[in-house]
């Protein structure tokens, strides 16, 4: 993945929600490390949860790896703080994330209201704990993606640029919320990009796909890549780069 990343002329790569990075050994680590250096590519880290046990775990793969962004979430399956104990936790690994210089970036997501993860940004007042922008998540907790950008824009550190439509289900019962490449769905990329001013700021842009399964996988890897280039060439008619 990080040979393909190069080959596309792009510079980050996020290992995110990859459970298996924990299992590798510093020599894995450092050999991981200096594959990123040796195509140019920085890398960042991608968790769930709040737990400071678990964020100091990677925290450690951090700083064997040279990232300085880690993502994560408010919460982590069954482990689902409240406000008070998610600012607790977290201003426990603030000197952490000091020492280091890593980011925290808590992901907007449509488990938490955009309002409370803002309102916790704001309590604990650090430019090491900030937000993960991906608005085509809170879509599910009935929030519209421009409400989201506007409300989270001064504290965003990381975006996930992920464009999405609706899709009616047959016999017209519902609708399912799928992904697309960008450009083809509902995001206001042209919007966020003008409120956020990636550039100017330092925020990575990550791309994520909703890839609906397309029945095998030769198929659905063709689709990806398919969106890769779209999604690629869209960025970059809009980016400096």
């Amino acid at each position: 993945m990080l040979s393909d990343t190069a080959s596309l002329g792009v510079t980050v790569f996020q290992i995110c929600d990859f459970p298996v990075i924990e299992t590798l050994d510093d020599a894995q680590l450092a050999e991981l490390r200096a594959l990123a250096d040796s195509l140019g590519i920085t890398l960042e880290l991608g968790t769930r949860g709040t737990d400071p046990e678990h964020l100091r775990r990677y925290l450690r793969l951090a700083e064997r790896l040279g990232a300085r962004l880690l993502r994560s979430m408010w919460t982590s399956g069954d482990d689902r703080p409240t406000a008070a104990e998610a600012e607790r936790r977290l201003r426990q690994i603030l000197p952490e994330l000091k020492r280091l210089g890593v980011v925290l970036a808590l992901e907007t997501y449509e488990q938490v209201s955009t309002g409370d993860l803002v309102d916790l940004i704001e309590s604990i007042d650090s430019p090491l704990i900030r937000i993960c922008l991906d608005p085509a998540n809170t879509v599910a907790n009935l929030e519209l993606p421009a409400d989201v950008t506007t409300r989270c824009a001064p504290y965003v550190a990381n975006w996930h640029v992920k464009d999405f439509t609706f899709h009616r289900e047959a016999g017209w019962v519902g609708f399912s919320l799928i992904g697309t490449a960008l450009g083809e769905g509902r995001l206001d990329y042209d919007a966020m990009l003008a409120q956020l001013s990636p550039d100017a700021r330092g925020i990575n842009q990550i791309i994520e796909f909703w890839l609906p399964w397309q029945g095998n996988d030769q198929t659905t890897v063709r689709l990806e890549a398919e969106w890769m280039t779209t999604t690629l060439d869209y960025l970059r008619s809009r980016n400096n780069d």
